[in-house]
This record gives structure tokens, C-alpha cells and sequence, in this order.
């Protein structure tokens, strides 16, 4: 039976060309991983706030090499798709920001984020998710972009709301954390906001 509509994005279409940088226009750049952020990135995920609202724990370098070589690989999946955000000028690595459970037949796509301890409050996290929001809905072509967070995760929020994302109610006991299911806000951002 066929389908009455065509998909918003081709299967195969990133595969076709390589992961862009893109830079966010204010001095960060977000750009694909690298094997080299692995100790950077095991050093973020020993914070016990990345333990707090993140999924997975770090136990060594190593085990980050091996994400980081999942992370480069998945652009070609189109699945989920991440970038690092560093400094533009010294490329220190300052968080990450990502595309996440990607529909290319709907054109959706979820955002997620994190910060490194030392660039918390600099307002990374919403420069790097307004830079890839541009990126998935005017050059892309994602019509749909889904943000979520913990309802205690009022950092998160604030980045949200900061970016655009309007808020569209909250999903009850959506995401199982250390300490239990936790309802979480469903944020979204549509072409033309």
C-alpha cells in the first residue's frame, strides 16, 4: 500500500556528504567528534551534575574513545547525530549538542545538550542548540525539532525557552533517572518560529 505521502528527508541523505561544522556566529563552532576529545570527555561525565540528568556514566577514557567512534559513525545512519561545541579560536572543547531519535520520514528530530563543568553559565548550551536548530530547519530540512528535560532540570528549560522552543505540556513518568521516572516538559521548535 502506498504511502500518500512523500518522506521529509531521504534515507541516505547525510551518508552523501560529510558532517558539517557549523558555527554558531558569536565564537563557538560546533564540529564533528574527534578521537582526541575522549579525556575531555571523560572528564565532563565524573561531574556529579552530568550524573544527575545524563543516561550513562564514563568509566574510562577508552570506553569514551569507543563513543566517540559510535558518535562519528552514526552520521551516516542519519539515527542520531552529534556535534562537539568548542571555542572557535582555541578549540577547547566546551559541551556537546545532538540530534536525537530522528524521523526522516516526519522530518523530526529530538535535541539534546550538555556542558562541561567549566562552561556552565556561559550560555554554550543555548548558543550551540540555536546554531543547530538553524542548521536542521533551514538548511536540513527538518520541519519538526522536540526538546526535553527533567522537570527539576531548570537549567535545561531556561536553554530551551532561550532558543525558541515553545513549551508544549509535560509527558508524566516519560524517562527513568538514578532515582526513579521523572516527568519531563516536551519543548518544540517548527519551521518558521
Amino acid at each position: 500500500m502506498p504511502f500518500l505521502t512523500d518522506p521529509v528527508l531521504t534515507a541516505g541523505a547525510f551518508a552523501a556528504v560529510p558532517q558539517p561544522e557549523i558555527p554558531t556566529g558569536d565564537g563557538l563552532l560546533l564540529r564533528p567528534w574527534q578521537a582526541s576529545d575522549a579525556p575531555a570527555v571523560y572528564a565532563a561525565f565524573q561531574d556529579p551534575l552530568m550524573h544527575r540528568w545524563q543516561l550513562r556514566a564514563a568509566d574510562s577514557a577508552h570506553e569514551v574513545r569507543g563513543w566517540i567512534e559510535e558518535w562519528r559513525g552514526e552520521w551516516a545512519t542519519a539515527r542520531s547525530v552529534q556535534w562537539a561545541v568548542v571555542d572557535a579560536g582555541e578549540g577547547a572543547l566546551l559541551g556537546r549538542v545532538a540530534l536525537h531519535h530522528i524521523d526522516l520520514v516526519d522530518g523530526v528530530g529530538e535535541i539534546g545538550y550538555w556542558t562541561v563543568p567549566a562552561a556552565r553559565g556561559e550560555g554554550v548550551a543555548a548558543r550551540g542548540t540555536s546554531a543547530l536548530a538553524r542548521w536542521a530547519l533551514d538548511e536540513a530540512g527538518f520541519g519538526r525539532l522536540e526538546l526535553t528535560h527533567a522537570l527539576g532540570n531548570g537549567a535545561s528549560c531556561r536553554v530551551a525557552a532561550k532558543c525558541g522552543f515553545a513549551l508544549e505540556g509535560t509527558k508524566r513518568s516519560a524517562v527513568l533517572y538514578t532515582d526513579g521516572r521523572q516527568d519531563v516538559h516536551l519543548h518544540a521548535r517548527v519551521r518558521g518560529d
